[in-house]
């Protein structure tokens, strides 16, 4: 499906870039608690305890350069994409040995563009399709391509098959996040460029979270016709999981004061630029979504969130922690908590491993962090 590439501007003000201004670079130890602004309905299901924990149970592997994306193979193993060098490493998920795949052909990195996201077929075992984000020359966009564990591993990788092309582009604002919902059907994160009016025109797709079939098409029950946008309103979508109800769970960078988690439903309106964060009563009546939670985007800057153990769980690249969002049971403002406050620096890519456990991913070679000896790293986290 080919869709139009929408002009971009590139907007100067406020937080513009994906996580602030620069952080400072100091690690330190330290866990605190918010009591952020938004709601989500009481499921009736059992919530998770009161306090959770975050503890971090190995590194798994270093010496990444951008990491981005990551998917979990079958059995364990891991692919990591470098957002800079537009490749993918292949990782053993018990030794950690690093493993380059290959190089995705077409990726232009540029500011915050570059290979970002990664996802697994919903039916990888029987046709090993791989899909990817992608910033080019001219657009962002979304390909698959066949990953063949059987050869050497420099080969791979197969050529990239574009399913979805147009996305906008820019330095900045870029999105990237994609994911396979319980509906078998692939979830696009993208961002507004700087140019906020895109994400208000439900024409462009840009600040959107998009919906498609495996092919790229706009996925049937859509809510606006022959579309595959599925809610708008978004500045940069960084973040996508569902929990064990199938409720779609996104986080997004906001600018000057709040950053959101949000709730997805389908159709819509997320509010920016007319809104950030929590709006005021008339905000909603103009049908703008408020957040389920919000925080300062110092405090955030959020990127990947995973879904584990009754919580999301959301990486924070300036706020350089792990946030723990309770919503499993959860009624009015969930009571969030942060873990490992500037232990590991700027945290990119959270992914669900099964059970109590995570994959974490540091993102200090991305040229806004500090990068200490081993950076970047895979993380082990167990959670409660």
């Amino acid at each position: 499906m080919t869709a139009t590439l929408a002009t971009t501007l590139l907007l100067a003000t406020g937080c513009s870039s994906d996580d602030g201004d620069p952080a400072d670079g100091a690690r330190r130890t330290d866990s605190s608690t918010s009591g952020p602004t938004g709601s989500t309905p009481d499921d009736g299901a059992t919530p998770p305890p009161e306090k959770g924990s975050a503890k971090v149970t190995k590194t798994l592997a270093t010496g990444l350069k951008s990491p981005w994306g990551l998917a979990a193979l079958p059995g364990g193993d891991l692919l990591v994409s470098s957002r800079d060098e537009g490749t993918i490493t292949h990782i053993d998920g018990r030794t950690g040995k690093k493993s380059e795949v290959g190089t995705v052909p077409g990726v232009a990195p540029g500011g915050e563009g570059g290979l970002m996201g990664l996802a697994l077929s919903p039916t990888y075992a029987t046709d090993h399709f791989v899909y990817a984000y992608f910033t080019t020359a001219s657009d962002n966009r979304v390909a698959r391509m066949l990953y063949d564990e059987a050869k050497p591993a420099d080969q791979r990788l197969g050529a990239p098959d574009t399913i979805l092309k147009g996305i906008p582009k820019g330095m900045i604002h870029n999105g990237g996040r994609i994911a396979f919902g319980p509906d078998k059907l692939l979830y696009v994160g993208t961002g507004e460029t700087g140019d906020t009016g895109l994400a208000q025109d439900k024409k462009s797709l840009g600040g959107k979270i998009l919906r498609l079939t495996p092919d790229g098409e706009p996925a049937p029950g859509n809510p606006f016709e022959n579309s595959p946008v599925y809610s708008y309103g978004h500045r940069n979508v960084q973040g996508l999981a569902w929990d064990e109800q199938k409720r779609l769970w996104a986080s997004e960078f906001g600018q000057d004061t709040w950053d959101e988690l949000n709730e997805i439903k389908a159709g819509d309106n997320y509010g920016w630029p007319e809104v950030e964060g929590k709006g005021e009563a008339d905000a909603e009546e103009e049908g703008f979504h408020d957040p389920v939670a919000q925080w300062k985007t110092s405090e955030a800057s959020p990127s990947g969130v995973a879904y584990a153990e009754g919580s999301v769980w959301m990486a924070g690249l300036r706020g350089q922690r792990l946030w723990r969002v309770p919503v499993r049971g959860a009624g009015g403002e969930p009571r969030t908590e942060a873990f490992l406050t500037k232990e590991h620096g700027r945290l990119r890519t959270v992914l669900a491993a099964g059970g109590d456990k995570l994959w974490l991913v540091t993102s200090e070679t991305d040229s806004r962090g500090t990068p200490e000896k081993g950076d970047d790293k895979i993380l082990e986290v167990e959670v409660e």
